[in-house]
C-alpha cells in the first residue's frame, strides 16, 4: 500500500481525492523544519508539498522508500532537484493550474503601477485628495516586453494585447519570430527587449542563467520611463541595482510579487519607495488556483504511484513517457530486455547500442536505450536505477549510449516487422546482444540472444540455461523440475554450434535448491540465471 504525506496545506479538494482510494494510506503533517521532514520522509513512497516545505539535501539524504514528490504549484525552488534525482526520487509539478491567475495578477500589478493605485488609495485613507499628484500614464499604444514565454508569458501576452499594448518577446527556446497569430514579436536579445519596451514583465524560472537576469548593466539599457513587473521567481532582478535605478529616475516604478527570500527582510531597498507596488507573493492565491494545483498534484501522485504513469516531471532528463501506444508497447519491451540479459553483464557495462527499426517510432530510440539501461542496471546497484536517475548513473560509470533509428526496409531490404535490436559490450570486453518486437497481438517478443533465434514472450519468471547442444540434456532439466515440483509454463530452445540456450518461463520463483542442482550439472549446464520479470500483458483482441 502506497504512503503518501502531505507536508503543506492543500486545498480539501485534493485531500480528498487521496482518501477516494483504499490502497493508499495519507497523512497530513504540516509545519514540519528541516530535521522533523528528513525523519518523516523515509517513511513514505509520495511526497506533496507547496511552496513551505523545504526538500534539501540533507531531508533527501533520507529518502528511504520515497518515489515521488508533486509541488501543486510551478516553481521547484524549494526542492534540490540534483539530490532529488540523485536517488531516484521523480518530482513533478503543476503547470498549468495557476497559469491563468499568475497571468491576471501581473495585469493587475501592470495597472496599479500605471495608475498609483495603492499610492492614491493610501493617501485618501489618510483624508488628503490628490489627484494631480497621482496622474497615471494609459497603457494602451506602450511596450510591453515579456522575458519568457512559456504558459504564463504566453497569457500574460494574449491580456496585454486586448489591453491595446504593442507586445513583444524574448525565450531562448522559442524559435518562432511570432506568436499569438502574429500578434506577438519574437525578438532574438534580451537587449533587443530592453531597448524596445516601456514595461517589462519575468515570467521565466530562475536558474544560473537568468539569475539577475534585470542587473545594473541590463537596466542602463531600458529605456528611461521603464517599469518592471516581476511575478515570477525572487532573485531575477538585482533588486539593489533597480532601487538605484528607480532613485535615479531611470525607472519609472516596478510591480514586485516575489522576492529572493520572503518574506522580505524589513531592510530590503524596494519596500521604502512609493514608486514600487509590492504583494506577498500571490500570483497563485485565488480560488481557483489554490483548488487546481491541490487537485492536480494529488491526480499526479496517485498516477505515479498506483499506475506509473508520469506528468509534468522536472527532472526526467532525456526521457520520454508520454509515448504513442507503439511507443508504450516497445517501451515495455526494451525493460523486458534489459532485464532479462542484465545477469549476463557479469563484467559490468561499458557502452549500450541500440537499434530500432520502425516507421512509427521515430523519435524515440533515446528513450528505449535508457528504459533498457535501467532494467540492465538495476540488478547490479544496491541503491536505486530508475528513469529520473540513468542519465546521472551512466554518466557517473561512463557506460556510452548510442541510438540509431532506421525505417523497416531500409537498404533494399524487404518490409520487416518493427524491431528494436541492442548490443551490449561488458567490462571484460564481451558483447551480448538482444533483440525483439511487438506483434498485432501486442505481447513482447525476444528474438534472439547473443546469436540464438528464438520467439519467446518474457515474462514473469524465467530461467535462463546455457548447456552442450546434445542428447539428454532437455529430459534432465525437466526431471530436475519435476523433482523440486516447479512448473515449467513454457520452453523455448535454440542451439547453434554444440552449444544451446534453454529459456524457460516457470510458475512462481524455482527454489534455490534447483538453481544449485542445474549450476552443478557441469559441464553439460554451461550457465544457469534466474530473471523476474513483470506478468506478460494481456493480448489484443
Amino acid at each position: 500500500m502506497p504512503r503518501i504525506l502531505v507536508s503543506d496545506k492543500l486545498a480539501e479538494e485534493g485531500l480528498a481525492l487521496l482518501r477516494q482510494y483504499p490502497d493508499i494510506e495519507l497523512t497530513v503533517k504540516t509545519g514540519l523544519d528541516e530535521d522533523a521532514l528528513a525523519a518523516e520522509i523515509g517513511h513514505y513512497d509520495g511526497l506533496i508539498i507547496r511552496s513551505g516545505s523545504k526538500v534539501t539535501a540533507k531531508v533527501l539524504a533520507k529518502s528511504g522508500k520515497l518515489r515521488a514528490i508533486a509541488r501543486a504549484g510551478v516553481g521547484v525552488d524549494n526542492v534540490d532537484l540534483k539530490a532529488a534525482t540523485d536517488r531516484g526520487v521523480l518530482v513533478m509539478n503543476t503547470p498549468d493550474a495557476n497559469t491563468l491567475s499568475t497571468a491576471e495578477h501581473t495585469i493587475a500589478l501592470l495597472c496599479a503601477l500605471s495608475r498609483h493605485v495603492v499610492a492614491a488609495c493610501q493617501s485618501l485613507r489618510a483624508g488628503q485628495w490628490e489627484r494631480n499628484k497621482f496622474t497615471g500614464v494609459q497603457l494602451a499604444g506602450k511596450t510591453l516586453g515579456i522575458i519568457g514565454l512559456g504558459r504564463v508569458g504566453k497569457a500574460v501576452a494574449a491580456r496585454a494585447l486586448g489591453l491595446q499594448m504593442q507586445v513583444i518577446g524574448y525565450d531562448p527556446f522559442v524559435t518562432a519570430t511570432e506568436l499569438l497569430d502574429g500578434q506577438v514579436k519574437v525578438v532574438k536579445s534580451v537587449d533587443e527587449l530592453l531597448a524596445a519596451a516601456d514595461y517589462i514583465t519575468l515570467h521565466t524560472p530562475k536558474t544560473a542563467q537568468t539569475a539577475n537576469i534585470l542587473n545594473a548593466e541590463a537596466l542602463a539599457k531600458c529605456r528611461k520611463g521603464v517599469r518592471i513587473i516581476n511575478c515570477a521567481r525572487g532573485g531575477l532582478v538585482d533588486e539593489a541595482a533597480l532601487a538605484e535605478a528607480i532613485k535615479a529616475g531611470h525607472v519609472a516604478g516596478a510591480a514586485f510579487d516575489v522576492f529572493p527570500s520572503e518574506p522580505p527582510p524589513a531592510d530590503n531597498p524596494l519596500l521604502a519607495l512609493p514608486q514600487v507596488v509590492v504583494t506577498p507573493h500571490l500570483g497563485a492565491s485565488t480560488t481557483e488556483a489554490q483548488l487546481a494545483v491541490s487537485v492536480e498534484a494529488c491526480e499526479a501522485m496517485i498516477a505515479y504511484l498506483a499506475r506509473g504513469q508520469v506528468s509534468n516531471a522536472v527532472n526526467l532528463g532525456p526521457i520520454k513517457l508520454d509515448l504513442s501506444t507503439r511507443g508504450k508497447q516497445f517501451a515495455d519491451l526494451a525493460e523486458r530486455m534489459g532485464g532479462l540479459v542484465a545477469p549476463l553483464a557479469v563484467g559490468g557495462v561499458k557502452r549500450i547500442e541500440v537499434t530500432v527499426q520502425s516507421e512509427q517510432l521515430s523519435g524515440v530510440a533515446g528513450t528505449l536505450a535508457r528504459l533498457l539501461a535501467v532494467a540492465l542496471l538495476r540488478p547490479h546497484r544496491d541503491t536505486p536505477v530508475n528513469v529520473v536517475n540513468i542519465a546521472q548513473i551512466l554518466d557517473q560509470y561512463g557506460i556510452a549510449v548510442s541510438e540509431t533509428t532506421r525505417s523497416a526496409g531500409a537498404g533494399g531490404e524487404s518490409a520487416q516487422p518493427d524491431r528494436l535490436d541492442a548490443v551490449i559490450t561488458c567490462g571484460d570486453g564481451r558483447k551480448l546482444t538482444v533483440a525483439g518486437t511487438v506483434l498485432a497481438d501486442g505481447l513482447p517478443r525476444i528474438r534472439e540472444i547473443n546469436g540464438y533465434s528464438m520467439d519467446m514472450v518474457p515474462a514473469a519468471s524465467m530461467v535462463l540455461l546455457f548447456n552442450q547442444d546434445k542428447p539428454g540434456v532437455i529430459g534432465m532439466v525437466g526431471n530436475a523440475f519435476g523433482k523440486h515440483n516447479v512448473n515449467i509454463a513454457d520452453m523455448t530452445i535454440s542451439g547453434r554450434a554444440g552449444r544451446a540456450i534453454m529459456v524457460l518461463r516457470v510458475d512462481g520463483e524455482p527454489a534455490a535448491a534447483l538453481l544449485k542442482e542445474l549450476a552443478d550439472a557441469k559441464p553439460v549446464i554451461e550457465e544457469v540465471h534466474l530473471v523476474a520479470l513483470p506478468p506478460a500483458p494481456k493480448p489484443l483482441g
